[in-house]
């Protein structure tokens, strides 16, 4: 019998932080790798080091499923601010260079696998630890830099965008396979990355959605109605705004609401247009553990994702649109691009363009006004689409196969 493929996940950002890599890891595992992770201290998303860590700490845990976590030292977020997330970002790069060596010393790895969320400078670390372990690397990018650099206002400088690009191709010409999330990203990833291969993998649904439902009441109960409901991070590429608009234009409307569920940057913004504008079908629950959301989002009329409008954000699926074909409900993308291509090829929803709060409007009362069995067709189609393309089992074989055969055509190449 032939040992497992040996994979050593690299994110800065992982267990007990809620990011989808945290289910990538445990699909892996089922599919068969012997999987270990390289990550920073808990922090995200308000900021401040989880209880139980500290953030210059560094060290092994034992991960409850059973496997082990390389933790560094990592600067906090803190409230906000570019100069304290700059620190945060390069902390990560410096320690992770400096003792992720030596706390992977003596292990053996056939793979290094990045989680390539912003910033993928991260990535560094993974390009040092290809020499130390001649590991094969592999970057699955999610965002693309400088791109988003540009898109998100964070950096105007020509020059600072400039120096970016030439690193971000320093690191894509020094992996061995470059996975992208998108189809929409792989002209630009491989216009940068000379001739590393460039393959599409999509991100995977949430595992909890195949799993049979609790027993127990949902965590937290719609009220009756029809229910517009979001569900992730509340930050500043999700065009609230037109969130917000669309809600003043939907005041009419009895019984229409929108449930925003999470929250992140602009929580407090929201609290504020709630209060302010005294918009009562604008509610704001909070956030809840991933565990609980497939039970949340189950109860919802339909599901809302949304991103402000942008070159680079009409390239990106966001993550949140897998849960929701998962979840088997209406889908109202408000978003251009290849998140509302998806939607509507899947016949999942209605897709309206990003940053249109009357188009949002209209799109909301359409489906407001569907009998419930139309509704349940449009569910059913997402669901169908979800089990065709996202399911995180089918995923992790495909990726399992993927890295198996270039860690075997680097095996053929040192024999020939």
């Amino acid at each position: 019998m032939s040992e497992p493929l040996r994979v050593l996940v690299l994110s800065q950002h992982y267990w007990p932080e809620s990011f989808r890599i945290n289910e990538v890891v445990e699909s892996l595992r089922d599919a068969g790798c012997d999987v270990s992770v390289l990550t920073g201290q808990p922090n995200y998303p308000e900021g401040v080091t989880f209880p139980g860590y500290k953030a210059l700490a560094w060290g092994r845990e034992r991960h409850p499923a059973g496997y082990t976590i390389h933790r560094v030292p990592l600067a906090p977020r803190g409230a906000g601010g570019a100069r304290r997330l700059v620190q945060n970002y390069l902390s990560f790069i410096a320690a992770g260079c400096l003792l992720g060596p030596w706390l992977l010393r003596g292990r053996r790895i056939d793979v290094v696998f990045v989680y390539g969320t912003s910033p993928i400078l991260q990535a560094i670390v993974g390009v040092l630890l290809r020499a130390t372990h001649r590991a094969r690397l592999v970057t699955w990018v999610q965002d693309l830099w400088p791109q988003s650099l540009e898109a998100t206002g964070y950096v105007r400088s020509r020059r600072a965008l400039s120096i970016v690009a030439s690193l971000v191709r320093w690191i894509y010409r020094r992996n061995d396979l470059l996975l992208v999330q998108s189809p929409a990203f792989l002209d630009s990833v491989q216009a940068m990355a000379s001739g590393t291969p460039v393959e599409v993998h999509p991100n995977p649904g949430e595992r909890a959605f195949d799993l049979p439902p609790p027993d127990e009441a949902p965590a937290l109960r719609l009220p009756p109605g029809f229910n517009l409901v979001f569900a992730g991070n509340l930050g500043t590429v999700q065009a609230l705004e037109t969130i917000v608009h669309a809600a003043q234009l939907l005041r009419p409307h009895a019984g229409i609401r929108i449930v925003l569920v999470g929250s992140g940057a602009r929580s407090g913004w929201l609290q504020e247009q709630v209060r302010d504008k005294g918009l009562d079908n604008l509610l704001l629950p909070g956030r809840f553990a991933p565990e609980q959301m497939p039970g949340i989002l189950a109860q919802a009329s339909a599901l809302l994702v949304s991103l402000v409008r942008s070159p680079i954000m009409s390239q990106t699926v966001p993550s949140k649109i897998q849960a929701y074909l998962a979840a088997g409900r209406p889908i109202v993308a408000s978003l251009d691009g290849e998140g509302a291509r998806i939607v509507t090829e899947a016949g999942a929803g209605i897709a309206c363009p990003a940053q249109d709060a009357p188009a949002l409007a209209d799109a909301v009362l359409k489906l407001s006004r569907l009998d419930p069995q139309e509704l349940d067709a449009m569910g059913r189609a997402g669901r169908a689409y979800y089990d065709l393309h996202f399911q995180p089992a089918l995923l992790a074989q495909r990726l399992h196969q993927r890295l198996s055969a270039l860690v075997q055509l680097r095996a053929r190449a040192i024999a020939a």
